[in-house]
């Protein structure tokens, strides 16, 4: 008998499930993220972080601005920025 009431029960769950949508709508506001590094080129991977990861915020549709201080701030040149290449993950 307990069986049958959880199934019940479980059973009611995808119509509370369906309604849940219009909700989770909401909380997908356009964001202002702000990231900061100061990771230079002697680290490539930990580097490109904040760039890599901010692409893939701003193609979400969220705002990003990027920190960088100490190290980081050589990442500006051209020339640093096309020697840094992180493992697994493509050149800046």
């Amino acid at each position: 008998m307990i069986r049958r009431s959880f199934l019940k029960h479980l059973a009611a769950l995808p119509l509370v499930a369906a309604a849940a949508p219009a909700t989770a709508g909401a909380s997908a506001a356009k964001l202002k993220i702000l990231m900061k590094s100061a990771w230079g080129s002697d680290d490539p991977t930990k580097a490109a972080f904040p760039f890599l990861h901010g692409d893939a915020l701003s193609e979400a549709g969220h705002e990003v601005q990027i920190f960088l201080l100490g190290e980081a701030v050589s990442l500006m040149r051209k020339s640093v920025a096309n020697s840094v290449v992180p493992v697994g993950w493509p050149p800046l």
